[in-house]
């Protein structure tokens, strides 16, 4: 284990095994988020050609709708990773920053895309560097550019096994899609708790979990 407390395969086994106690919940979570998401994104097709400013407006339904889905099952995450009750309405409980979110967001494939174009690598080590942004905001409301900051923070020292954790995420999230996609009811559960870990880990080594009231109340405005 390395000096930040956590190693890719003890993340993925803590993933794992909160899975397999909560499967059920998870299933039922992952097909309610579905639903959410691809609903509007069909009825957006299927108005396409007949009414096109119609199809626009599910369309865009749909991207906010996958915004507060991906918030959601961040919260849900961080939830199981400290030992508090979840219900399916959590998927919706961060609706109140959409705005930063989506703005972080921006921010973050901006500078992805950017490290891209430069070899390749850059973007690479940039993806994991701020990859935490989106818990920083979900977990205490902060903004997008103070999320990236602390996500910087966090994953100083450790790259090189947040990389291969990514990478192991990738390959069993390729196997769950390889069973006729129902696996992925297992393995995205598994990625998504042992990515809170890892979160909430880095976190207690690095005292960014200390954030005081104050600072909590002022980033949630």
């Amino acid at each position: 284990m390395n000096e930040k407390g956590f190693t890719p395969e003890s993340a993925i086994r803590y993933g794992w095994e909160t899975m397999k106690k909560n499967l059920g919940f998870f299933i039922g979570v992952l097909l309610l988020a579905g639903f959410t998401v691809i609903i509007p994104n069909i009825i957006s097709k299927l108005t396409e050609e007949s009414m096109p400013v119609f199809s626009t407006c599910f369309s865009v339904l749909g991207g906010i709708f996958q915004i507060i889905v991906s918030m959601g099952l961040i919260r849900i995450s961080l939830n199981f990773v400290d030992n508090v009750e979840s219900r399916a309405g959590d998927l919706f409980s961060c609706i109140p920053l959409l705005l930063k979110y989506f703005i972080a967001s921006l921010i973050y494939g901006i500078i992805v895309g950017f490290g891209l174009i430069l070899f390749i690598v850059p973007g690479i080590i940039w993806a994991i560097k701020f990859q935490f942004y989106s818990y920083f905001i979900v977990d205490k409301g902060s903004g997008p550019i103070e999320a990236l900051k602390q996500s910087s923070a966090i994953t100083r020292g450790v790259k090189g096994d947040l990389f291969v954790l990514g990478l192991l995420l990738f390959l069993i999230n390729l196997l769950g899609a390889l069973c006729l996609l129902i696996g992925l009811f297992a393995t995205i559960p598994t990625a998504m708790v042992a990515l809170a870990f890892v979160f909430r880990t880095l976190q207690a080594m690095t005292g960014s979990d200390q954030e005081t009231d104050e600072t909590a109340a002022v980033g949630n405005t």
